[in-house]
């Protein structure tokens, strides 16, 4: 894998579309609704999450994949000038979802978790930037700075992981459009009708192995390389109520 230092340019937004997952529904947080409509600072997570990706990249279109049955979500993803759109079984699923409503235009797909929603517009611009380099498909990244250790099938350590080879993974991932359709269609989660167009697959389960975007490209496609940009501590998922309340203290500091 490379290492990508680039800056945010603008030409890459004219065939840009961001795919943000919000159909999750947010049982570690205890709020009973979807994660995506739980409050922080007095606003949605996705209300948060969908400012921060238009502020960084205001000309890209937009889709939000929303629970069945959803009305909340989707009135915010209104709001911004996004498309709701009703996702899937898990996150994988989910983004199969955003992908059959792209339109033929897309020439780069950023995909992004809405629990992510403190992102710095400066992560969410690299990972375009790099897209319009050339490269196919780019990850933000962050070192691991914990010490990490094995663990036996009794539960027992195995000793001290190296972790300079190690990297935590954020979002948004960014991908050539062409080629995340094409790893999806064949891990099984997007098929064409005899039309040509694409609709999203109901499984049981995920393939196995597949964590996220990235590791699609890496099954599916292994030839392609997967490019980093430097990830940033704001970039966290929110999944338990710890979480809300750094939420909460970043967004007090960013107003001060």
């Amino acid at each position: 894998m490379t290492f990508s230092t680039s800056s945010a340019s603008p030409s890459v937004q004219d065939g840009l579309a961001v795919i943000v997952v919000a159909a999750g529904s947010g049982t570690r947080l205890g709020y009973g609704m979807p994660k995506a409509l739980v409050p922080v600072a007095g606003r949605p997570i996705l209300d948060i999450a969908l400012e921060s990706v238009a502020d960084a990249l205001p000309t890209a279109r937009i889709i939000v994949t929303v629970p069945a049955g959803d009305t909340e979500l989707s009135a915010v993803a209104a709001a911004h000038g996004a498309r709701a759109v009703t996702g899937g079984a898990t996150r994988a699923q989910s983004v199969a979802c955003g992908l059959a409503a792209l339109d033929s235009s897309a020439r780069f797909v950023l995909v992004h978790d809405a629990a992510r929603l403190l992102v710095p517009g400066r992560v969410t611009a690299s990972v375009a930037a790099a897209l319009e380099s050339g490269e196919r498909a780019v990850i933000p990244v962050l070192p691991v700075n914990d010490t990490v250790r094995g663990v036996d099938a009794q539960g027992h350590s195995t000793g001290t992981v190296d972790r300079s080879g190690l990297r935590a993974v954020q979002t948004p991932q960014g991908f050539e459009a062409r080629l995340l359709v094409d790893v999806n269609l064949r891990a099984g989660l997007l098929e064409r009708d005899q039309h040509g167009a694409l609709a999203a697959l109901d499984r049981a389960e995920d393939p196995e192995g597949i964590t996220d975007d990235a590791s699609l490209i890496e099954r599916f496609a292994p030839e392609v390389p997967v490019t980093f940009v430097a990830g940033d501590e704001e970039s966290f998922k929110v999944t338990r109520p710890f979480d809300l309340i750094t939420a909460r203290a970043v967004l007090e500091q960013r107003a001060r």
